[in-house]
């Protein structure tokens, strides 16, 4: 398989001379087959690059996952391209919001309500067929299975395991790990507990083995202090979870857009010293936009 980062930022982009070796776009992500299956991960801003590069490759068919319907995950898709293509078919999955009952149709045809976008969704040129999706699925592409899980943040987020033949990239979307809220003399708190170790239990399980993990590690420790249940994990988390899933590669990736380069170079580092990482670990990095793997 073949991975190119299209976008980095949580929450909104910034562009500009203090995130250009980063990147200033919102999360997207393209996987690429061993027999050209084109999967596009989340529509940030950072999809928008991607389709123009997409119009040139020839290909027809695409399938976009979207994790959960955030902005910085979507604000990207009306301006993608392949969209305004009459020989292109495009599948899209997302979750259906357990709540209001909104299916991912319905929430990105809102999107693209003539209030907020001047070409509405009905009306583009490429053939759309939309998918719900929800934890425990096993979709095939091909010679590509994506599956799916469940990962903890505000709104419902479905995390990605997209497996070929012996390589396997896991992307969590937006993530936070769960903690107690219950003083450990609550009687409450050993029953919590319990089922916060299940929880993280099932959530390592689906990261085991990854070849290439592309994490939420959006804060430092002490920030993370005043920001518990934004939904959001950090660099230190990050660390210890694809240690325990035993993954190989690591990219952290959904960094605050307040960060310039040279800050998250800064907290990366600490955390590395921190945590005692050496040559003989596994290898961790920072996402970056135009940044190319193949496995």
């Amino acid at each position: 398989m073949y991975c190119k980062i299209w976008g980095v930022r949580g929450s909104l982009p910034v562009p500009g001379a203090r995130t250009v070796k980063y990147g200033g776009n919102t999360t997207c992500i393209e996987i690429t087959g061993y027999n050209d299956e084109c999967i596009v991960l989340d529509a940030g801003t950072g999809i928008f690059s991607l389709g123009r590069h997409l119009v040139h490759t020839g290909i027809k068919k695409i399938h976009v996952f979207i994790t959960h319907t955030h902005w910085d995950h979507i604000q990207g898709f009306t301006m993608f391209q392949p969209l305004f293509s009459d020989d292109v078919e495009i599948d899209i999955y997302g979750p259906k919001d357990p709540n209001s009952g909104l299916t991912i149709e319905d929430l990105l045809t809102s999107q693209m309500d003539r209030h907020f976008f001047p070409v509405q969704l009905q009306n583009v040129a490429a053939r759309l067929n939309f998918k719900d999706v929800t934890g425990g699925d096993r979709i095939k592409i091909n010679s590509l299975i994506v599956r799916t899980f469940e990962f903890n943040h505000t709104a419902i987020n479905i995390g990605y395991r997209i497996d070929s033949e012996n390589r396997s990239i896991v992307f969590t979307g937006d993530h936070e790990w769960k903690l107690n809220p219950h003083p450990s003399d609550d009687p409450r708190f050993s029953s919590m507990e319990e089922s916060i170790k299940a929880s993280r239990r099932e959530t390592i399980n689906f990261m085991k083995g990854a070849d290439l993990l592309i994490i939420d590690s959006a804060y430092t420790e002490e920030e993370y202090l005043t920001r518990h249940g934004w939904g959001h994990g950090t660099l230190d988390s990050s660390i210890s979870a694809a240690r325990e899933a035993c993954a190989k590669q690591v990219l952290f990736t959904h960094h605050d857009p307040s960060r310039t380069d040279d800050e998250l170079e800064k907290i990366f580092k600490e955390a590395i010293e921190r945590n005692t990482i050496n040559g003989k670990d596994l290898e961790f990095a920072l996402a970056k936009e135009g940044m190319e793997i193949k496995l």
